[in-house]
């Protein structure tokens, strides 16, 4: 299995009617927080992941991607915790390479050589 975890740098709150993300491609439709995540399409993170559907994950909690992916930074909707994490993890049980790559239109090995140098890599097993 692959994990990919996430470093969430910021959280905040956003009202009803509030966007979020370049060209305000997402719009509040309820109260909600918003995690900032450390990762973008510099990281290798496909912008065709952009409204598919992706989430994130707090453990098996599902907290949706919502705006744009950007360069260096995605935001996800985490109202669904009771606590801001400290990171969220796009690839796991949940979620796998190959749900990713169909979201995206490729397949599973162009998200895996993607995915950039700034990630720690750790090979297990």
């Amino acid at each position: 299995m692959v994990q990919l975890d996430l470093p969430v740098i910021q959280t905040r709150d956003v009202e009803v009617g509030e966007s979020v993300g370049y060209g305000n491609t997402w719009v509040a439709q309820r109260p909600s927080r918003i995690a900032t995540v450390a990762a973008g399409y510099a990281d290798g993170l496909q912008r065709a992941l952009m409204n598919t559907g992706i989430s994130l994950y707090a453990g098996t909690t599902t907290c949706p991607v919502v705006g744009r992916i950007s360069m260096d930074l995605i935001t996800v909707d985490i109202t669904a915790l009771a606590e801001g994490p400290a990171s969220l993890s796009l690839l796991n049980e949940a979620q796998t390479v190959d749900h990713l790559a169909n979201a995206a239109g490729t397949i599973g090995y162009e998200i895996l050589t993607s995915l950039g140098h700034r990630y720690a890599r750790t090979y297990q097993g």
